[in-house]
């Protein structure tokens, strides 16, 4: 069975992007066989140019694409950058550094009511610096990896990846320790 519209697919890869050595890459991203990237194939869980890529593929088919920018996460937009008062993350009058300190990624949203995430880029005085780019925005990513499973997919498996829209990865099992989803996904 290939990967074509309304498949279950299930893969493994590494994700990799360029780093200021030229030739270089660092790993940012790997989807192991004991934890796959899991989607259905044509329902908007991935980006579009990553499914292009696997698609018509067969389990036991390797795979080898970049996307640019502009097929993934787009530009490093420094407008995304944001200074937001402490008083805004504090709880019963008090912030906890411990909640939110450098590196963290945090849940948040905008002054319209949608969601977004926000990686916690400095803490000054009175300001937590945010950067609310995606963390791939700017990035030319590789994949490398190999197709595991396809089949026709069960209502199961459709109500596994769909029950928990408010997680940033909510249908698939790579997570690579942080919440902020996995490169393939939107």
């Amino acid at each position: 069975m290939k990967i074509s519209e309304d498949k279950f697919v299930a893969l493994t890869y590494d994700l990799t992007v360029e780093t200021e050595q030229a030739g270089e890459r660092e790993l940012m991203e790997r989807a192991t066989e004991e934890h796959p990237l899991s989607f259905v194939f044509g329902m908007g869980m991935m980006l579009e140019a990553f499914e292009k890529n696997v698609e018509g593929l067969h389990v036991g088919d390797t795979f080898s694409f970049c996307l640019s920018p502009e097929e993934a996460y787009g530009e490093y937009i420094p407008e995304n950058v944001a200074e937001l008062p402490k008083k805004l993350f504090e709880v019963d009058g008090k912030f906890n550094a411990e909640q939110v300190a450098e590196g963290m990624t945090l849940p948040m949203m905008d002054t319209q009511g949608n969601r977004l995430m926000g990686s916690v880029l400095e803490l000054k005085q009175d300001v937590v610096v945010m950067d609310f780019n995606h963390p791939l925005a700017g990035e030319t990513l590789y994949f490398d990896g190999r197709v595991i499973d396809v089949h026709e997919v069960t209502p199961q498996e459709i109500a596994a990846m769909t029950h928990n829209e408010d997680s940033a990865c909510s249908h698939c099992n790579c997570h690579s320790g942080d919440e902020t989803g996995c490169a393939g996904c939107q």
